[in-house]
């Protein structure tokens, strides 16, 4: 029988994040003010968001056979996530992503993943016994294009409805992996990659989610930039604007979202209000330096209070 599980397909890594008030320019140096490591990588931190939220994260991913893979997969489980579809390459280095914070909120990533590291087509095949329990996948397309479309397709046949997050590199297999989708998340860089054109505004948000759902999603969330971000389903849509909070980092924003888009989607909420609490999701987690989540239901209660107000103001305008 499907339970609340969701099986997400993305990326795990060791997440060293470095706080300076100005980043320094060549030969140069600066004082790091603040530091933090932890879990992280893309679907590390969708997992975790979706645990928080109440929901079955299990992940599938790629870690090194190193102690900080050891590691990470313990602090994975010991946050709820099931890890036990995640591989473990021998000598192999587990992916370590740099985020460099600046005092206005402003990131800077280095990243370590080697192509060991990143998802195949037989880790999506040796993952299959758990779709039988699931009724979404999220799949994120920074992975490579052939892994991520053989996820879309083997959870679609399994049943499952879909998440996409992100845009695949070069557009390749796009027709493809939209068919198989019923939720589609992207940034504004891969708004553009998916819709063909820029997305800046609530305009032109609104005419690149016409354009994706016509490929078969039922929901679209698109981020904007300075406009917030943009929700759109047949015969609807909604921008969010973005919350009036200090933002000390925007890492993790975009995984909370979807996390938090999945939630409310499996809650049977309406389109609006899946909006509401994606949002309210995003916003409690820009406020600490990391992409890591800490999605607490007094935090998500304040952020959906401010996207109430918001309503009622005139800061966000149904279509």
């Amino acid at each position: 029988m499907p339970d609340d599980t969701v099986v997400v397909y993305g990326q795990l890594a060791r997440d060293l994040v470095l706080v300076v008030e100005d980043v320094p320019a060549a030969g140069h140096s600066a004082s790091v003010a603040e530091r933090r490591e932890m879990l992280g990588g893309k679907g590390a931190n969708q997992a975790v968001a979706l645990a928080q939220l109440g929901m079955r994260p299990a992940l599938v991913a790629a870690a090194g056979d190193d102690r900080a893979g050891t590691d990470l997969l313990r602090q994975a489980e010991r946050d709820g996530v099931d890890v036990s579809a995640t591989g473990r390459r021998a000598g192999t280095s587990t992916g370590l992503i740099v985020d460099i914070v600046d005092g206005r909120g402003q990131w800077r990533y280095l990243e370590e993943l080697q192509p060991s590291v990143l998802l195949t087509e037989a880790d999506v095949d040796a993952s299959k016994r758990l779709l039988g329990r699931a009724q979404w996948a999220s799949v994120q397309l920074q992975q490579p294009p052939g892994a991520a479309l053989a996820a879309a397709r083997t959870a679609r046949r399994a049943g499952c409805r879909v998440v996409l997050d992100g845009a695949p590199a070069g557009g390749e297999f796009r027709d493809e992996l939209l068919a198989c989708a019923d939720v589609v998340r992207a940034d504004a860089r891969e708004a553009e990659m998916l819709a063909g054109f820029p997305v800046t505004d609530e305009g032109s948000a609104r005419r690149a989610a016409a354009e994706i759902l016509l490929h078969g999603p039922e929901l679209v969330a698109l981020a904007t930039g300075e406009a917030g971000d943009y929700f759109g389903w047949r015969g609807g849509g909604v921008l969010m604007p973005l919350a009036p909070v200090p933002v000390s980092d925007t890492t993790g924003a975009g995984d909370a979202l979807t996390a938090a888009l999945i939630t409310g989607l499996a809650s049977g909420y309406t389109p609006p209000r899946v909006a509401r609490l994606a949002a309210a999701a995003a916003a409690a987690t820009v406020g600490h330096p990391g992409g890591r989540p800490d999605l607490t239901g007094a935090a998500l209660a304040r952020q959906v209070k401010v996207q109430e107000q918001g309503l009622r103001h005139g800061g966000s305008r149904l279509a």
